[in-house]
């Protein structure tokens, strides 16, 4: 199996076909076998990737808040199960310990920095609001907990923003300071630090920028539709906002095998998912899709392969922003995927990941197609016209309008926040289509559609 040429192939092709903008690197054995750069860090397209490009890392950025919680731990500053109102005692809901924020079964709801808080001051106030400020906004509403602790996995930024403000007041020292000086240094992570280019600028033409693609053209994420919470997130601290390279998470790969930041029984803590009330393993996932993911632990995702045993992983995610990190426990693999610009076809780019995923676990990848690709040639329209209508959703950021018959195609008005967009469905079976740039699908019942998840009726 020659993976270096498959992945380099994959990478390629994901470029070509919209699905892939960024840069990626997998290793075994301490070897780098793939790497490389395609596309532009701008909206521009006037500066070329870079392999030493640096991306924000978005919720990647929660196993390095996690491993700074273990340090405190180690040092005697804390225990797991120490209640987060003994370090705050303002902390309006004393039953929170640090073991629930880090396996996100505290209850916390995810709203509280988003609309409902930082977006509100970014525009009321023209500031972005601070991650120290958040205790006291969470104190002020008055408002309980969503579950009980321990009671549900229910993922949320917001613990890990508390988290940080654990750190920087048992440390005595800024988060960005701490991590640099425990943990980026001793990792030999060279090029990584914690940063807020909205609030402070971009250190260097190496940061990448975030791109949206809104009607048609490719916009910086603070310049776009979702530019309040992009810019009003800024201030935040533990849940983001880890910038580094491909190169240094290797780097971070090789420190975690070594010892040099955690010990391996340190790391084995982390990697064992949080247990809810019932005894089930907090965001254990069964979809086959996805192996199987044992749960969540502190700040990775955790699972088990029959051949190559335990891997942990993290995503991260924002606005024109992809990234993926997999640490392989037992293998010594790492695979990294950095992506910093809205894919144009959702499709290609879902066969680009699933296909470096199944290269890193010995296994074929399947090539990277469009969803005009996927499309079936010669479809049967004779229900298409029953689709068509307005349809009724409470409460979402994508909000599904209408769905109607243009020249003997199939569309669909789709509002995200403050855009609107009129796009083509792509017919991928009787009643299910694709649409771009998603990677969804829309699924049509007996005057229902599905899409990510949810189901609204037919006006």
């Amino acid at each position: 199996m020659d993976k270096r040429a498959m992945m380099d192939a994959l990478a390629r092709e994901g470029f070509e076909k919209a699905g892939f903008n960024g840069t990626w690197l997998y290793a075994e054995n301490g070897s780098v076998i793939s790497k490389g750069a395609y596309g532009f860090s701008d909206a521009e397209n006037k500066l070329p990737m870079r392999e030493d490009s640096i991306f924000e890392m978005a919720s990647v950025t929660k196993m390095f808040t996690a491993t700074a919680i273990m340090l405190l731990v180690r040092d005697g500053k804390l225990k797991l199960d120490d209640a987060y109102a003994t370090v705050f005692p303002e902390f309006p809901y004393p039953e929170v310990t640090f073991r629930h924020l880090l396996t996100h079964t505290s209850g916390m709801p995810d709203d509280f920095n988003t609309d409902r808080w930082v977006v509100p001051v970014l525009e009321n106030e023209h500031r972005i609001p601070q991650n120290g400020e958040m205790l006291r906004f969470i104190r002020e509403s008055g408002e309980p907990l969503g579950h009980a602790p321990g009671e549900e996995f229910r993922y949320t930024d917001v613990g890990y923003t508390l988290l940080a403000e654990a750190v920087e007041k048992l440390s005595g020292v800024r988060f960005e300071e701490y991590l640099k000086k425990n943990i980026f240094e001793p990792a030999g992570m060279k090029d990584s630090g914690i940063y807020h280019t909205r609030r402070d600028g971009r250190p260097s033409d190496r940061f990448t920028r975030n791109m949206v693609l809104e009607n048609g053209k490719y916009v910086p994420s603070d310049l776009s539709a979702d530019a309040g919470y992009v810019v009003g997130s800024d201030g935040l601290n533990g849940c983001d906002y880890l910038y580094t390279t491909i190169f240094d998470m290797l780097a971070w790969h090789k420190a975690l095998r070594e010892e040099k930041v955690l010990t391996l029984p340190e790391q084995k803590v982390m990697y064992t998912p949080g247990r809810l009330l019932n005894g089930e393993a907090a965001g254990a996932d069964e979809d086959e899709n996805d192996d199987g993911d044992d749960g969540y632990g502190f700040g990775w995702v955790v699972k088990h392969d029959a051949k190559l045993g335990l891997a942990v992983n993290h995503s991260g995610g924002m606005p024109g922003l992809e990234t993926w990190f997999e640490h392989f426990v037992d293998a010594d693999r790492a695979l990294v995927i950095l992506n910093c610009r809205d894919c144009s076809d959702g499709k290609a780019y879902d066969a680009f990941f699933n296909g470096m995923r199944a290269i890193a676990y010995d296994r074929e990848s399947e090539p990277v197609k469009t969803v005009e690709e996927l499309a079936v040639c010669e479809p049967d329209r004779s229900a298409w016209e029953s689709f068509c209508g307005k349809y009724d959703y409470d409460n979402w950021d994508f909000l599904a309008d209408e769905v109607f018959m243009k020249d003997g195609d199939l569309y669909i008005r789709l509002y995200y926040k403050t855009v609107c967009s009129t796009l083509k469905l792509f017919p991928l079976g009787e009643k299910e289509f694709g649409i771009k740039p998603f990677s969804g699908n829309i699924t049509f019942g007996d005057g229902t559609l599905t899409l990510w998840g949810k189901t609204a009726n037919k006006l």
